[in-house]
């Protein structure tokens, strides 16, 4: 006899049960890769290079040999197998081979009993250096007869767009000029990790990383051993945002390790760790808007060149997203656009949050702005109106499918209350606490900024995530045990895992396997797509134990929900302990979307992304002409989310991609002259506190796309896109300045 009864699950998709990291990270009891320790624990440190372009001539080890409690002293003599990495280009040397190219490159690396004891030894190699004249000025790379940071030349990639009529005219045309400034990841947690030699010849590696599996080829190949005796886990992830795409000290620990035969954990410091990863690349860039006299636009001609710095890292996909994406989520029948990255002797560039489109959003959205200002429209009216929508086409001829909802998005936050005046207390007013404007010279501004991202990878990469799901008995109570590599770099990815597991299983106890390199790929922590793909991963691994599930039980057609077996007709029959039984259910599956493809490289047209993602921001900021010092009173955002699979954490990376937008519109900034890093520490890097950020509202749309899991769409990117444009024309509106860098500096302000 078949009954029916009330069954759920809690905590499941579209609920915000709380992170099971989080307590432990506020109270810091969390265990981050810095953390780690070992017995009989070796320490590692790094020579690097003072110059950003010399020959080597001679390395002397004989002083850091002869310091005692020094246990090896390594150079790229001593590295047993491959002697370059990469992402996508396999051009970084391990150890700096014959020459430098920037100003912080690994030459030698030293293992000790103390790290104080590793810091001395590395400062007692003598290196003799031909120094020679760095290229630094990525247009100046370009140029016939520059000198050479790699051969065959500087010319990392190209990528031309063209698109409609190449001949376009328009009676309205404005142009400008545009520059961004290289930004900081400024994650909390330096590079840092644990290599351990394994009795098999192997090694395990314990790493703070963003993608386990492009660590792994990397590293193995490095140390010339099969990938099978090569092991990473992933340990406590201090925050990523790009910055650990890149392998950094992975190769060097384990080199160590496998040298002495003992655990070697390295931790860099702050100023170290500025060295130690790629950073957002400068950007230059020229553009023209050609409209009607409606505002409709008719063409934009466009050129973009990038510094990637000295190694490619992901500079190629950079950017062709910069290119690919550069017009914004616009209509415009006519493209000319052209995309370059380029070598140079500056530090290397790659990953940051946003990946490309954040440079080409800024020149885009002061193009608009300049444009509305010429044809006297409304800004937002004026974007409105070439807004695009689904069946659009992008510049690369790809069709916008799904929802495309910019007009609303801005309407949206055009159309919120304005932010409250109040400025009796000093901390309201521009300089804050510092009591250095009364007010009396402070105008107020607002501004706007839309962006567009795409998720996942492109151009027809092999974009997949693998999940393993088990299903069992444990003290009598169904449980699930999700294991995938998916790193989880503080975006809440074991939440999520989780909760996709109860929602399709109906159990209440989940458990996340910590990432490791013995499942599947799950492919990197970047380009918002890991909900996308390590949760659709998911969702098909549960569903393939769903099914078996219910053909042991005999049910053709049914679900699980309360620990219940459910058929089609909602009745319940069976008790899900009782399937069971002693026999787990465990399946492992590869899951892949919908297939990008190349673009053609003459054009740029093909169908390169997988999904499109839109925010839009309204940003207030009170101004004091006379000081330069601005403060950001207000943010207003409104983002398509698809559908908010843990509502908290969705607000909560909207508010956090915004802040690092704030904090590259008008603080954040690399110093780099001649090739070197001026300001490699905290104090002299600025990045946003508690008193910068201001309030935010944050307008939430579910329109789901089809074709995604649940209908979601990543989420992690746009908001520090089209953050950092409004606030800039924010300032300009209170200024009446045309300010075309970024981060706008006080002397941009007042002339000074």
């Amino acid at each position: 006899m078949t009954t029916r009864v009330e069954t759920r699950t809690s905590n499941g998709i579209g609920t915000s049960p709380v992170r099971p990291d989080g307590t432990l990270k506020v109270t810091g009891e969390f265990a981050f890769s810095s953390d780690l320790w070992a017995d009989r624990m070796l320490w590692g440190a790094t020579l690097r290079s003072p110059h950003p372009r010399a020959r080597i001539v001679r390395v002397d080890l004989t002083g850091a040999l002869a310091l005692p409690g020094v246990h090896a002293v390594l150079t790229a003599e001593d590295v047993p197998g491959a002697k370059h990495y990469g992402l996508e280009h396999r051009d970084q040397p391990v150890l700096a081979m014959g020459q430098v190219r920037y100003a912080g490159e690994p030459v030698a690396i030293v293992a000790a009993d103390h790290p104080e004891t590793a810091r001395r030894a590395a400062a007692r190699i003598g290196v003799e250096y031909e120094v020679l004249t760095p290229v630094v000025d990525s247009e100046a790379a370009l140029e016939p007869g520059a000198q050479h940071v790699h051969e065959p030349g500087n010319l990392l990639r190209h990528v031309p767009i063209r698109k409609g009529p190449q001949d376009a005219t328009a009676p309205v045309v404005v142009t400008g000029e545009y520059e961004v400034g290289m930004q900081d990841q400024a994650f909390l947690g330096p590079e840092s990790g644990l290599a351990i030699p394994a009795e098999d010849g192997g090694v395990e590696l314990f790493i703070a990383t963003q993608w386990l599996h492009g660590d792994l080829a990397q590293v193995a190949d490095c140390l010339g051993l099969a990938r099978e005796k090569v092991r990473l886990s992933l340990a406590g992830v201090g925050g990523a945002f790009g910055g650990r795409e890149d392998v950094s000290m992975q190769v060097h620990a384990c080199m160590l390790a496998l040298h002495t035969g003992r655990p070697v954990k390295m931790v860099y410091s702050r100023e170290e760790s500025f060295f130690g990863h790629v950073h957002r690349h400068p950007a230059r860039l020229r553009y023209e808007h050609g409209a009607d006299e409606t505002g409709r636009l008719l063409y934009v001609r466009a050129r973009i060149v990038l510094d990637g710095g000295a190694y490619a890292s992901t500079s190629m996909a950079v950017v062709a997203n910069a290119t690919t994406l550069g017009i914004g989520p616009y209509r415009v029948p006519s493209v000319t656009m052209d995309g370059y990255a380029v070598y140079t002797n500056n530090p290397p560039c790659g990953a940051m949050r946003g990946f490309g489109a954040v440079q080409a959003c800024f020149a885009y959205e002061s193009q608009m702005d300049r444009l509305a200002a010429a044809l006297g429209l409304d800004p937002v009216e004026l974007r409105a109106r070439n807004a695009l929508e689904p069946g659009d086409t992008m510049p690369t001829g790809q069709v916008v499918t799904g929802p495309a909802p910019v007009a609303e998005l801005l309407r949206r936050v055009r159309d919120l209350p304005p932010a409250p005046v109040s400025r009796s207390d000093p901390r309201e007013l521009p300089g804050g606490v510092a009591n250095t404007t009364h007010g009396e010279g402070v105008r107020r501004g607002v501004g706007y900024g839309v962006g567009i991202k795409n998720v996942g990878f492109s151009e027809g990469f092999d974009d997949y995530s693998t999940a393993r799901v088990r299903l069992e008995v444990v003290g009598g109570e169904p449980a699930a045990v999700v294991h995938t590599a998916a790193a989880e770099v503080g975006q809440g990815l074991v939440t999520i895992q989780a909760q996709i597991a109860r929602t399709e299983l109906g159990v209440d106890q989940v458990t996340v396997a910590t990432a490791d390199t013995s499942v599947g790929s799950a492919g990197s922590s970047s380009a918002s797509r890991q909900t996308y793909v390590t949760g659709g991963a998911v969702k098909a691994a549960c569903e393939a134990v769903r099914r078996e599930v219910l053909r042991r039980a005999g049910v053709s057609d049914g679900r699980l929900a309360g620990g219940k077996l459910i058929d089609a007709a909602g009745e319940v029959v069976a008790d899900l302990v009782t399937v069971l039984g002693e026999e787990p259910v465990e399946e492992t599956v590869e899951w892949r979307h919908k297939p990008t493809f190349p673009i053609d490289p003459r054009t740029g047209q093909g169908d390169a992304h997988v999904q499109y993602a839109f925010a839009a921001h309204r940003a207030t900021v009170d101004v004091d002409v006379e000081l330069g010092l601005v403060r950001v009173v207000e943010i207003a955002t409104a983002q398509d989310v698809g559908r908010a699979l843990h509502p908290q954490s969705v607000r909560g990376q909207i508010a956090g991609g915004t802040a690092q937008g704030l904090g590259l519109a008008v603080m954040e900034e690399i110093q780099v002259v001649e090739g070197r890093i001026r300001n490699p520490s905290f104090t002299d890097y600025l990045i946003p506190t508690i008193l910068d950020v201001p309030p935010m509202r944050i307008d939430v749309l579910e329109l789901g796309d089809p074709e995604a899991p649940y209908g979601l769409r990543g989420i992690g990117e746009p908001p520090t896109i089209s953050s950092t444009p409004a606030i800039v024309a924010a300032i300009r509106a209170a200024t009446g300045l045309p300010l075309k860098r970024v981060p706008v500096r006080p002397e941009h302000l007042t002339g000074t």
